[in-house]
């Protein structure tokens, strides 16, 4: 479906996931990507620019499409976009550095704006995200922990915090509002989607997600592509999975591309190994194929030949780029007669016609090769239980229709599923015991137990007892690794002991959320320090229900009195007490983790339909180590300027001692020329010295800022709805006031006020 059209052998390394393209005239599409020794270079096939050196640019030849931007810095992430599409259809190119955030016009060889990210720049996006202020276009930042968006004049237009380091943006109108919404997959398995500060959805996988992209025309539609980096690849309508692949490489680049022209985009894949598969973005087939040399480094599309078709390009890490058009552009039909377009429009009709005949076809023809193979089988039971009586082989055999038939189970067999929780000991740590077993006498032969994030070494988990353990039931260790429902999708063999075929059974089981917690009698633990109180207006029952449906109990639990409820559990993993109390309508739930409080609040918010929820939370412990952070937060700022005080001073001094140095040489000093470069040498001694103390602390108070914000975000999921963006804004406004006591007065009672 897609055909070659361009090859280019550009001269320049490309940088993984650095790739994008803009219009920085406003009308010609140029390929930008990162390159090695802090560069980035813009290639311009269309000789638009001037070819002058100065400010960031360099030519690298009279005869050259490429030109180079020098950043002088680690390139982390790159994005080109408009922030002022109403007044200028120009794209600006944005930079992004452990440490900064550049926004260049490029056309005009000049920086917007420079703006410093203390947490770093991992991602790029351009747009207007729903939440921003007036809603104007921004490019936001996803750093360690932290969101930030910046208008045309490099002012903040939004500010959130998220769970852990960003690694993939993408704008999505996740809620079909015709808003987008800011779609963030982080380091810590997560998919958060975000509507301003808000954070309206999240979703769990297996690992970390380091590749977003929405599937719709211009981003409007909620379905969006998401890759992680286990290989994982697949697609979410909202919160509902569409499918999902999984390879033994890397999916590195991921983008929406209509190669067959029928309105409806593919997914491109750009692999690792440096293959490039589209897959149909509802069932995940496969429709084109191809295969690069090296890493696929980035996809992008745009009309790079000014033909009026729309091409994929798509770009390897050795410079290798390649450029392809589906068999069938829209634009070809146009420009096609009106007798010469109905006949093509005829043609693509009754092709697709065929094609979706054919699929049919195909599909029953698989459907009848399933039904052939369960009928042979079927078969070989009758002639194995024929042969078995009339040897009168010793085995067990059941009467079906009056006969003696090996290998066919009872009608009313069942099979059974339990969930058992299971303490340990010094050689196995806690674990949640999950039994499958059948309702007579036929024997488990083996089990499969599919399930997303829950095995260290898969995602499967296979039981396949020898021949002399078979049993009527098999149980699996599971050991949840956080505080997640999970759901159990269970494949079992069950038959005869003889049985060479077996029957397969298939069921689902949850796993509770807080399943690793053990109900406890409240007198033998002791209270915590801690604790998080609201009010909530519903009915014991309505809170017992949950609990009994949240955690894994041997026996449900029954309210005491009709307004009253005290329940003490005990994690296995770290036997951390957590105390839920209801008394009227005050409710507290008494924990030393505000992580485990706010998992307890939105879960138990979700199942009662809260919309907005204000608490009023005591964690001395948390807000004492929150203080040392901020101490040495400050601490490390100071040395920061200290260390660039030094640098700076070191540099002036260089540059004077490389006159002395010259001019003595020019004299024929020698000996002042040896004094002079010898004092270079010391130098610039100190100067390396200095600069690996100074990324030593930056590093540092990297970490630092991130427990600083992961607080933050801490204090929001302690509430729910419009109090949660109120606790996370006034917490920002607190540390840039530099407000420590006003921080954790807002981290407690949810704002100032």
């Amino acid at each position: 479906m897609l055909i070659p059209i361009f090859t280019l052998k550009l001269n320049s390394k490309i940088y993984p996931r650095l790739v994008t393209l803009g219009k920085y005239d406003g009308v010609h599409p140029c390929l930008t990507a990162a390159t090695t020794a802090g560069k980035v270079f813009v290639h311009d096939p269309h000789g638009r620019r001037a070819r002058v050196s100065g400010s960031r640019a360099t030519s690298t030849g009279a005869d050259s499409d490429v030109y180079l931007l020098n950043i002088n810095q680690q390139v982390t992430a790159l994005c080109a976009g408009n922030l002022l599409p109403e007044v200028a259809t120009r794209d600006a190119l944005f930079v992004g550095s452990q440490t900064n955030l550049l926004a260049y016009d490029v056309d005009r060889n000049s920086d917007l704006f420079y703006r410093e990210t203390p947490d770093g720049v991992n991602a790029l996006v351009v747009g207007a995200v729903a939440g921003a202020v007036g809603k104007r276009p921004a490019v936001i930042a996803g750093g360690n922990c932290s969101l930030l968006g910046f208008d045309y004049d490099g002012d903040e237009t939004y500010w959130t915090v998220t769970g852990d380091n960003v690694a993939s943006l993408a704008l999505v109108d996740f809620d079909n509002d015709d808003d987008l919404e800011l779609v963030v997959g982080s380091d810590d398995y997560n998919i958060r989607v975000f509507k301003g500060a808000d954070m309206i959805s999240e979703l769990d996988e297996m690992d970390a997600v380091t590749s977003l992209c929405s599937v719709n025309p211009m981003g409007r539609g909620s379905r969006f592509g998401y890759g992680l980096a286990n290989g994982t690849v697949g697609v979410y309508d909202r919160t509902a999975r569409y499918w999902r692949i999984k390879s033994k490489n890397q999916a590195i680049a991921l983008h929406a591309f209509d190669i067959d022209a029928d309105g409806v985009p593919e997914l491109i894949i750009g692999w690792s190994n440096g293959k490039v598969d589209a897959r149909n973005s509802r069932t995940s087939e496969v429709v084109f194929k191809d295969t690069f040399p090296a890493v696929v480094a980035g996809l992008v599309s745009a009309d790079y030949r000014m033909d009026g078709k729309e091409e994929l390009i798509i770009c390897a890490a050795d410079g290798e780029v390649r450029g392809f058009l589906p068999t069938l552009h829209s634009s070809q039909r146009v420009q096609l007669g009106s007798a010469a377009h109905a006949a093509a429009a005829a043609s693509t009709g009754a092709a697709a016609t065929v094609s979706l005949e054919q699929e049919k076809f195909r599909e029953l023809q698989e459907k009848r090769q399933q039904l052939l193979v369960e009928l042979q089988n079927y078969e070989a039971n009758i002639v194995a239980g024929q042969t078995a009586k009339a040897t009168e082989l010793s085995g067990p055999v059941v009467d079906v229709g009056g006969g003696k038939q090996l290998g066919v189970i009872p009608a009313n067999t069942q099979l059974r599923t339990g969930l058992t929780l299971v303490a340990g000991d010094e050689q196995m740590p806690p674990y949640v015991q999950l039994s499958i077993s059948t309702s007579n006498d036929m024997i488990v032969r083996s089990v499969m137990v599919f399930a997303e994030g829950l095995f260290a070494e898969g995602e499967s988990f296979v039981a396949h007892p020898p021949a002399s353990a078979l049993d009527t039931e098999i149980s699996i260790p599971i050991t949840p690794p956080k505080d997640e429902p999970v759901d159990l999708h269970i494949k079992a063999l069950v038959g005869h002991k003889s049985s060479t075929q077996f029957h397969v059974f298939e069921l689902a089981r949850q796993l509770p959320r807080f399943s690793l917690y053990i109900l406890a009698p409240s007198a033998d633990v002791p209270e915590a320090e801690s604790s998080v109180s609201f009010q909530v207006n519903e009915r014991v029952n309505r809170v017992t229900m949950w609990i009994n449906q949240s955690f894994l109990l041997l026996d449900p639990l029954q309210p005491v009195g009709s307004s009253q409820l005290d329940v003490v559990f005990v994690s296995l993993r770290d036997n951390a007490p957590l105390r839920i109390r209801m008394n009227g309508n005050q409710m507290t739930i008494e924990t030393e983790s505000m992580d485990l409080a706010g998992d307890v609040i939105q879960a138990l918010a979700a199942f009662l339909g809260i919309v907005d929820l204000q608490v009023v939370a005591d964690f001395p412990r948390e807000m004492n180590r929150l203080g040392e952070i901020l101490v040495s937060v400050d601490e490390y700022h100071a040395s920061r300027q200290k260390l660039s005080a030094e640098m700076a001073d070191h540099s002036n001094l260089i540059r004077s001692l490389v006159v002395r140095a010259e001019d003595a040489r020019l004299l024929g000093d020698v000996s002042g020329m040896m004094k002079g470069y010898t004092q270079l040498y010391d130098l610039n001694r100190d100067l390396v010295t200095g600069y690996k103390l100074r990324c030593t602390n930056h590093m540092e108070l990297l970490s630092q800022l991130r427990c600083v914000n992961q607080y933050i975000q801490r204090a929001g999921r302690l509430r729910v709805g419009k109090y949660k963006t109120q606790v996370i804004g006034a917490c920002r406004a607190a540390i840039k006031a530099n407000n420590v006591e006003g921080l954790f007065k807002i981290i407690k009672v949810g704002s100032l006020s």
